[in-house]
């Protein structure tokens, strides 16, 4: 077996408080130093994310979320836990841009252990862990070790339009002990939408 190790310093990456307070529901709330923790391997190695459980001011603790630049598609392989993965694609405008408001498609997924999630080509994502526990998973996103934020910052990964939108166009709360979506009303428009089974509320 030849691996290539020089890598190996750059694989690791956690996402704190203080850069998910641009996303959260309440960007006030009292939440975990570290929200989640990566280590980048790449499409062979594949990538490993761990959440940690619990909830900030009713919101449960989830990945920043973004949209893959260029053609590029990912899965997600839930190696231990529960959680909901949230998937949208944006409208276009004439030029062809995405248009941070006005989502063309949302999709909710409850998935667990053993489970796998497909992210197309064009849309954004993230996922919530709604267990008890951590939520752990692989993924077969890309890295070039070569970009100066290869790993918490790939240069395929578009963060700006969620961090304008303060997150996706739901949020994945803790109501009335079980998860559900609350809609984020900074979204003007959203035309079709798929909430897997989940209950929607307007506010908590």
């Amino acid at each position: 077996m030849n691996i290539n190790f020089k890598s190996v310093p750059k694989h690791y990456a956690a996402r704190p408080h203080e850069k998910m307070k641009e996303v959260l529901m309440d960007p006030k709330g009292i939440g975990p130093a570290i929200h989640y923790y990566m280590i980048r391997g790449g499409v062979k190695q594949k990538n490993i994310t761990v959440w940690e459980p619990g909830t900030i001011s009713g919101e449960y603790i989830k990945t920043y979320g973004h949209y893959h630049v260029g053609k590029l598609d990912e899965t997600y392989w839930v190696l231990f836990g529960e959680g909901i993965a949230l998937l949208q694609k944006l409208a276009l405008d004439a030029k062809g841009n995405m248009i941070p408001d006005v989502v063309e498609v949302f999709k909710a997924i409850k998935v667990k252990k053993g489970d796998s999630a497909y992210m197309p080509s064009g849309y954004g994502h993230l996922v919530a862990n709604t267990g008890a526990s951590y939520f752990v998973t692989a993924d077969d996103s890309p890295v070039d070790f070569g970009e100066k934020n290869a790993v918490s910052l790939p240069g395929h990964a578009d963060y700006q339009p969620v961090k304008k939108m303060q997150g996706f166009a739901y949020y994945v709360v803790e109501y009335q002990g079980k998860p559900t979506l609350l809609k984020n009303r900074r979204y003007k428009k959203i035309m079709k939408e798929d909430f897997g089974g989940l209950p929607v509320i307007e506010k908590i």
